[in-house]
């Protein structure tokens, strides 16, 4: 696999793992992880546990093999998600890609906490619900608002996101009991974090 930019690592295909066990909790509780005085969910929230964890994590974070999670969109930019797994520098990318190229725009970062320019709720949603069935990456809705939902970046939320959240993360496998708590963990630690400003503009609207 070849992106732009990425000739450096051992770039792989990682859709296939999104529907092994412990690849949830790796993916959203690293990245939307921090605060305290909250509840935090644990593997068990995703129907998962700790065994499930560890096993993704190495696969996931193996400098061998840098897992790539693409969701192209049939109309305009798609994202890409890089696992760089840099021996002593790991992160995650994202990246926005235009439909049909390989050239990338690297609009965040985490290696620890994220860094970036992000995108809005629709921004999300736009993408989320408009796969390119000709692309190679994910194609099912739910799954590709979760890979993206880390970019997140708004003041305030509609007040069906939530409930849209929960519904994802309940057809991917959490709990049915617990997707609903999730969600509002996960959209709350979204929103608490500080990278937003108000000269602050999306990277697909044009400005």
């Amino acid at each position: 696999m070849l992106i732009e930019g990425y000739d450096e690592g051992p770039l792989g295909a990682g859709e296939s793992l999104v529907v092994r066990p412990g690849f949830w909790s790796n993916y959203l509780l690293a990245i939307c992880a921090g605060g305290t005085g909250v509840e935090r969910p644990g593997p068990e929230w995703f129907g998962e546990d700790g065994a499930d964890v560890d096993a993704l994590s190495e696969i996931l974070m193996d400098p061998e093999c840098w897992p790539v999670f693409r969701v192209p969109a049939s109309q305009g930019p798609g994202v890409v998600v890089v696992h760089r797994n840099l021996v002593g520098d790991y992160g995650i990318d994202f990246l926005l890609i235009p439909a049909g190229q390989s050239s990338a725009q690297r609009i965040a970062s985490w290696e620890g906490e994220l860094s970036g320019s992000g995108l809005t709720w629709q921004d999300l949603l736009g993408i989320a619900d408009n796969p390119a069935p000709t692309a190679d990456g994910v194609e099912d809705s739910a799954t590709r608002l979760l890979l993206i939902l880390p970019l997140l970046n708004v003041p305030d939320l509609p007040e069906r996101a939530p409930a849209r959240v929960s519904a994802a993360l309940t057809a991917v496998g959490v709990l049915k009991d617990a997707a609903s708590s999730t969600a509002e963990y996960l959209l709350g630690r979204l929103m608490s974090r500080s990278w937003h400003d108000p000269s602050w503009h999306s990277p697909l609207s044009g400005s």
